[in-house]
């Protein structure tokens, strides 16, 4: 892996933002995934989920447990989640292909409750992608420097979302978040993603 400036060239000979790497897993999240638009409620709530697992790890270590969590918490049906019992939570907590962490576990509970609630109120698609006026919003950071780690709006995604009872949703989380599911498009100047 050779460092450009702030680009990574792998082994295809395609510059790529310079956090990526070759990891199987990690290149076609940033290909495919990172910075491309997702409005299914479904695909929303599972990263909402695991962005909060994220916190303090890197991306990588959730990104290679995410097929595991899928199993484990019932494809991310939020009513699923919201019926674990605490035996269910117990034996979450004594898996080692989830982050095991009781604060993330018991918010993946209280995050699926408060998303139907929220469901019931109002489109939770629409009012996720409210906080960039419904658009994806392109940023052309010539640097990784130039990425910030949060913004206005994920301080107000951060704000309204604590405000109805998620937890693991901080300002930081909220723009990765933003990231993940294209609210926000962070790709570098010269990343092979931008044209595709």
């Amino acid at each position: 892996m050779v460092l450009k400036h702030n680009l990574v060239t792998l082994a295809d000979g395609k510059p790529r933002c310079g956090w990526v790497s070759d990891d199987p897993l990690y290149l076609p999240y940033h290909d495919d995934e990172w910075g491309r638009p997702h409005r299914a409620p479904h695909a929303l709530f599972e990263l909402l989920i695991l962005e909060g697992c994220q916190a303090g790890l890197s991306w990588l270590t959730v990104l290679r447990k995410r097929a595991h969590y899928r199993k484990v918490y019932d494809g991310f049906d939020p009513a699923r989640i919201t019926r674990y019992t605490p035996k269910k939570l117990e034996r979450l907590l004594a898996d080692p292909g989830i982050v095991r962490n009781r604060s993330k576990v018991d918010a993946s509970v209280t995050n699926a409750r408060a998303w139907l609630a929220l469901a019931e109120r109002e489109d939770p698609v629409s009012f996720l992608w409210s906080f960039v006026g419904g658009e994806p919003k392109v940023n052309r950071p010539r640097t990784l420097k130039q990425v910030p780690a949060q913004t206005r709006e994920s301080e107000a995604m951060s704000k309204a979302l604590t405000k109805l009872g998620f937890r693991f949703v901080g300002p930081t989380i909220c723009y990765a978040f933003m990231q993940a599911t294209g609210m926000v498009d962070d790709h570098v100047i010269g990343c092979c993603s931008i044209a595709s």
